[in-house]
Formats: C-alpha cells, sequence, structure tokens
C-alpha cells in the first residue's frame, strides 16, 4: 500500500503545478450494469492518484491561492448508517480528513453551495470538460458567478483550461514506491501465465482458462483482472481485442493470453504470450514464434534513457518486415515495404503503451513534432506480434498467403522499467523461450 506522505507529495506537486489555478477533480461515479445492479466500482486514476480516497461521488479541490491549511478540499458522501446497510462503509467528513490528510472536508451535497466562495481568488480552473457529467453543471454555475463578478470588478477574465497535462505529466514517471506495486502486479500476472501453460491442453475451452488466471489474480491479493482478458486458441488470436473466450482448445493450434492483474492500489500488470496448445510448435508456428521473440526481445533492449516509444516501435517493425521477407510472406526491400506500410495486414498496431495506474496510462507520446524522450522511472508494455488470417486483404504487389501460415497469431508482451542503464523487465518470471514454450 502506498503510504499517505507520498499522496501529499503528489498534491504538493501539483499545487506547485497549477500557477494560482483552481483543481476540480472528481472521483468516479458508480455505473448501472442493468436494473439496479451495478458495476464493481473502479475509482477515477487521477482522483486516486492525489487522493488514495476509494470511494464514489467525492470531488476535490486543490487550492493553491489560498494559505496553508486551506488548499486540499474533499467533498464525499457522509456517514448515514442505514445507506451503509445496502452499500457498506463510508469514511465520511471527519476520517476524510483525519485519514486521507484533507485541509477541509464538506458532505458532497454542499459542493453547489460552497464551490463559489472556494473560487474567490483563482486565476482560473483547471477542470475536464464533458467527462463529469454530474459535476459539470455546478462547475459552470459557479465559475458563471465568478464571471459576473470579474464583470462588475472590471478584474481579467478567469480562464477554463483541463488539469490533464499538468496531472499526467507528474504521472508519467512512476515513483518508488509505484514501482514497487508495478513489480508485484507483473509478478501476481507472470506467474498466473506460468501456471496456465502448465494446465492447457487440447480439449479444454478458453472460458476454462480464463477462470484460473483470474482466479489466481484474486488469491494473490490482486483486485482482480486488470482489463478483460484476451484467451485466444487458434485463428482467434488474430482479433486483437477478442474477449468471447468461448471457443475450443484444438489440437495443433497456438493459444494466446493476454492477461493481467489489477492491485487494490489499482496498479496493473500487462502480459501476453503465446504456445501450442500441445507443447510442440509446428514448422510455421515456430518460424513465426522466432520471428515475434527476436523483434520483441531487440525492442525491449532499446528501451534505454533518451529514445522514445515511436523508436521502439521501428525497431520492432524492422525486424518482424525483416524475418517476413525472409519466409516469403512479404516481398520487396525492407526500406520500400516499410514506407509503403505494406506489412500492416500482418503487424496492425503500435509496439507499446504506458502502464501505470491505467493500463493505457497517461502521459503524451510527442510533445508539438518531437517525441518524448524516455526517463528513468517511465514504464511501457513492448508487445510485437504477427496475425496471419483471412481478415485482412493482402496489399497490391504482396504475396498471396499460402493456407499452411493461416490461423496463426502470436504476440508477445512485456512490462518494462526504465532504468539508468539496462531495462528492467518487470514480467520476467513469464518465461517466452521456444524451449520453454513447448515444455
Amino acid at each position: 500500500m502506498i503510504d499517505p506522505q507520498c499522496f501529499s507529495k503528489r498534491r504538493n506537486r501539483f499545487l506547485s503545478e497549477l500557477s494560482g489555478h483552481a483543481a476540480i477533480i472528481p472521483a468516479a461515479t458508480m455505473v448501472q450494469h442493468h436494473a439496479d445492479c451495478e458495476y464493481p466500482f473502479r475509482q477515477n486514476s487521477d482522483f486516486w492518484y492525489l487522493t488514495g480516497f476509494d470511494e464514489p461521488d467525492a470531488v476535490a479541490l486543490f487550492l493553491p491561492y489560498r494559505p496553508s491549511g486551506e488548499q486540499f478540499v474533499l467533498f464525499v458522501l457522509p456517514k448515514d448508517p442505514t445507506l451503509e446497510i445496502w452499500t457498506g462503509f463510508r469514511f465520511g467528513t471527519e476520517e476524510a480528513v483525519n485519514q486521507f490528510g484533507a485541509d477541509i472536508s464538506h458532505p458532497i451535497d454542499e459542493l453547489p453551495i460552497r464551490l463559489a466562495e472556494y473560487l474567490k481568488g483563482a486565476q482560473g480552473i483547471a477542470f475536464r470538460v464533458g467527462k463529469h457529467p454530474k459535476v459539470e453543471p455546478i462547475v459552470l454555475k459557479a465559475l458563471n458567478e465568478e464571471l459576473d463578478q470579474v464583470e462588475r470588478s472590471g478584474s481579467l477574465s478567469l480562464s477554463l483550461i483541463a488539469p490533464c497535462s499538468l496531472l499526467h505529466g507528474l504521472r508519467l514517471c512512476k515513483e518508488p514506491e509505484e514501482i514497487e506495486l508495478m513489480r508485484e502486479a507483473a509478478k501476481i500476472s507472470a506467474k498466473a501465465h506460468e501456471m496456465v501453460r502448465e494446465i492447457a491442453c487440447p480439449g479444454m475451452n478458453e472460458r476454462q482458462l480464463q477462470g484460473v488466471i483470474e482466479q489466481y489474480f484474486l488469491e494473490h491479493g490482486a483486485r482482480g483482472p486488470a482489463y478483460g482478458s484476451i484467451v485466444a486458441g487458434g485463428d482467434n488470436a488474430c482479433i486483437l481485442h477478442y474477449t468471447a473466450n468461448n471457443a475450443p482448445l484444438n489440437d495443433g493450434e497456438l493459444l494466446l493470453i493476454d492477461a493481467g492483474c489489477s492491485l487494490m492500489d489499482y496498479y496493473n500488470g500487462d502480459i501476453t504470450r503465446t504456445f501450442p496448445i500441445n507443447g510442440r510448435f509446428t514448422g510455421e508456428q515456430k518460424a513465426i514464434y522466432e520471428v515475434v521473440l527476436a523483434a520483441q526481445q531487440i525492442a525491449l533492449e532499446s528501451a534505454l534513457p533518451g529514445q522514445n516509444a515511436e523508436g521502439i516501435h521501428d525497431i520492432a517493425v524492422r525486424i518482424l518486415v525483416e524475418g517476413l521477407l525472409d519466409l516469403g510472406l512479404l516481398k520487396g526491400s525492407i526500406d520500400s515495404v516499410i514506407e509503403q506500410g505494406a506489412y500492416r495486414h500482418l503487424y496492425m498496431h503500435r509496439t507499446g503503451h504506458w502502464l501505470g495506474l491505467d493500463v493505457h496510462d497517461v502521459g503524451a507520446y510527442r510533445l508539438g513534432e518531437y517525441p518524448v524522450k524516455l526517463q528513468k522511472g517511465m514504464i511501457l508494455t513492448v508487445e510485437p506480434g504477427i496475425y496471419i488470417s483471412e481478415r485482412c486483404m493482402v496489399p497490391d504487389g504482396q504475396p498471396a498467403i499460402d493456407t499452411r501460415w493461416k490461423g496463426i497469431g502470436i504476440r508477445i508482451e512485456d512490462d518494462v522499467l526504465v532504468t539508468d542503464g539496462k531495462p528492467e523487465v518487470l514480467s520476467k518470471e513469464a518465461k517466452k523461450s521456444v524451449k520453454d514454450m513447448e515444455q
């Protein structure tokens, strides 16, 4: 668990970045599943990052222009013993101060009558418009009231900005406490992959293995899966976001599993492994696997300070294209195939993404014309793949695909920490060599 002092340091950094703006960061709300049933609650990552408060329908104010002791205000659901019988424990306003470090706390239903007063003295408001339908009308009403006052006084107009660039920049480089949690999430995820690979065999159903891997997450202290687990046998592996997970596992086919756990603190693992269901690659499967593995390994090793996500992708693409040319699945020169994008019917996604509180974590990949350089503390996935199916049209000038290759879908994905030197593979306990995949 993250120490409360860590949340306090984050808030102080965020307050220093606001330049006199008042930031309004809402929590998540409960989401209806059907009838009067709701999905399990998942806190808004930005709100969690700054507060550690894991209840719905709260709002945090960050007010750098106010004196010390009035800069962090939490509006929360009040204690209500009757409702708590139905929906569970609430911390309430008193514990929002005592346990979560709020300078001041109020019941959430007081936000409409108190917000305008808290905004007095602000140079502007940092609030994400279009994302919080319950809170947005309250914010805009308070802003309009303040603008009315400005017009009468002749002061400068208030600005409305999104807090994303400030807050997401802070989240991009992970703190030591976050890195430890990410190691734990990757370790649990990797061990679950290893366990499932040992028991998978022809005749099982994809759903059985989904149940096993997600049970392992829960038994080892995770909140659950970080995203919809992908358990894809045979040609299903060529559907990038396949989640039906209800087909039988057939002898002679491959099984692609893309699954990771989410911890109680919301930090996530994200690992993909592909292996033969019967324990032995065919010649074609092995050839494609070796190309993907080579691309993944070299791209992964390039995740060094000063490199960027686009550069890692370009490295992986070049190795994939070279391998596919050698196998006769592409034709032409490496440079011409890449320049024309003539490989995209076989590899159609990027090679990775930021990873953290969100599986596809926040943070820019480019700042204007310039790609964001990797720095120590950033965590990203490296996940090249090759997918050979009937679904994608072969580009003009490229060879038709022989039936023996079709239905092969392979992705290999690891979670990688950028360090001062060699990258740290957080998910290294999930094996991936050809030898290990055939054991």
